[in-house]
């Protein structure tokens, strides 16, 4: 069954303050989108809304309009501003229909606290205007979605939508709303709102959701327009696609959804690659067969826990204790790789001969551990200084290396530094984990690749030192990343471009 919204049911949602903004706003979508959500409930007035209903009447945009009035009362648990009483939301949704919309959402606690009289006006819509049945939970996803769904159902005329907005905590929330989508294809809306909801707003349309929605700018939780539609692909996303994700928490920095769909639609893979929040990873290891996931990247907080739910693991991988990727096979088999270790030869092998070079860290974590090993496997001695000292000892000591105070890093000379610490990435760009009379070294190298220009990276600069900056690595581990899923030679260029692009991040000062 095809949606009744056409063949890109994506929706843009229209919210401003001023009835100038929003009819800003509303030119603005009409130049990139085909469906538009007025929120009226936005506008601080009556007059206000009724200003802006007269404008669309007369310009008559050439969007499907769908008008929504939500209650700032405690009538509907539905994130609406607007005070004033239903009767008169009601009576500007029917102002709404009048003047181009093809679409109403109603919310349905507002309908079942109607008097009869009330709801059969709402009802009695003008020709041709289609009904939609909403509800809302901003905290949770209730446990019983269908019996919400019936609920709607009961409450309007055929040919009308029931829309379900609820809040994902968890990815198993995810399943709970594209499993209703599922049953009811193309007569339900499903969204799960939250940056853990992400992975269903992308995946709603394939499973039968008959509308998703984007934002025209970014916000917490809000996917773009572009980003929905020609990122993701979501409106041609189908049974046979393939899901690719990354792991972690907080997710939404990672710019690896960027490369990796760069990837896939250069070379013409049906497949697709997604953020997924995750907290716990027994919920989402649970969800792996239900969404059809056949491979992940793994970030912090993940990427030791994840070695106990193999079934099997690259030694070099399990000699560092960290796994950044995970291959699905068979039923749902799960094999781990790093590839981390591979962005760093690659990277630093284009500056230097690694073998018998002298190579220090800064920083003793988990980054660390992955580059320890790559450059100790590449015949290099390493060099660990970090605030715990301990902790580089013990790292020292794995790969055959040595360990020393902060206090010695200036004494000493390197073929190679390599920052392994967050120290520097946006928004703290001031910050470098070394001063410039410690950068003794004809390399430096920070992992850090947000800014792309990075305070250390200046100092190193202005130290005569060839600067390598941390987005390097981050390509060429992701192109690992793709090769293992996929079989096929990463499209390592234009990932390259696709992530210089996406670094829009102020650049450190230099002075």
């Amino acid at each position: 069954m095809p949606s009744p919204f056409g063949s890109e049911p994506v929706a843009v949602v229209i919210a401003a303050r001023t009835p100038a903004d929003f009819l800003r706003r509303l030119a603005r979508a009409e130049r990139t989108a085909s469906i538009a959500e007025l929120r009226l409930d936005s506008l601080p007035s009556v007059a206000a809304v009724v200003r802006v209903l007269e404008r669309i009447a007369r310009q008559r945009p050439k969007l499907t309009l769908i008008a929504t009035c939500r209650p700032a009362t405690r009538e509907a648990a539905a994130g609406g501003r607007f005070a004033a009483s239903p009767a008169a939301r009601l009576a500007l949704l029917r102002l709404a229909a009048a003047a181009g919309c093809s679409w109403v959402d109603v919310e349905a606690e507002t309908l079942e606290n109607f008097p009869p009289a009330l709801r059969q006006a709402m009802l009695c819509l003008p020709r041709g205007v289609r009904r939609i049945i909403s509800f809302h939970d901003f905290q949770r996803t209730p446990t019983r979605l269908d019996t919400l769904y019936r609920r709607g159902v009961s409450l309007g005329l055929r040919g009308d939508l029931v829309k379900l907005a609820v809040t994902a905590r968890c990815q198993r929330d995810n399943l709970a709303v594209l499993q209703l989508a599922r049953q009811h294809r193309r007569r339900v809306i499903t969204l799960a709102m939250g940056t853990a909801g992400i992975p269903s707003r992308v995946l709603a349309l394939r499973a039968g959701s008959a509308l998703t929605y984007a934002a025209l700018d970014a916000g917490p939780g809000q996917l773009l327009l572009s980003h929905l539609r020609d990122l993701y692909r979501a409106h041609r996303l189908d049974a046979r696609t393939q899901v690719y994700g990354v792991i972690g928490q907080p997710i939404t920095h990672s710019l690896s959804p960027i490369m990796q769909n760069a990837a896939f639609r250069a070379t013409r893979l049906n497949a697709v690659y997604l953020p997924f929040e995750v907290r716990n990873l027994s919920d989402f290891l649970a969800c792996l067969r239900p969404l059809g996931i056949a491979g992940f990247s793994v970030t912090l907080p993940h990427k030791q826990a994840i070695l106990r739910h193999l079934d099997g693991c690259d030694p070099l991988a399990e000699s560092i204790g960290a796994v950044n990727t995970v291959v699905v096979r068979g039923r749902q088999r799960l094999y781990g790789y790093n590839t981390d270790y591979v962005g760093v030869l690659r990277t630093l092998a284009r500056y230097a001969a690694l073998e018998a070079a002298q190579v220090l860290l800064v920083g003793a974590g988990g980054a660390a551990r992955a580059v320890a090993f790559a450059l100790a496997t590449a015949g290099a001695f390493v060099t660990i200084t970090s605030r715990r000292l301990s902790q580089a000892r013990a790292l020292a000591q794995a790969v055959g290396g040595e360990a020393i105070a902060r206090s010695q890093v200036r004494r000493r000379e390197f073929e190679a530094i390599v920052n392994c610490t967050p120290l520097g990435m946006h928004p703290h760009t001031k910050v470098s984990p070394l001063s410039l009379s410690e950068l003794n070294a004809r390399i430096v190298f920070d992992l850090v690749y947000n800014p792309r220009q990075t305070r250390l990276l200046c100092l190193a600069r202005q130290r005569g030192a060839i600067a390598v900056p941390g987005w390097q690595m981050l390509v060429e581990q992701g192109a690992a990343q793709f090769e293992l899923w996929t079989g096929l030679r990463a499209p390592i260029a234009l990932m390259r471009r696709a992530l210089l692009r996406a670094l829009v991040a102020p650049q450190a000062a230099c002075t």
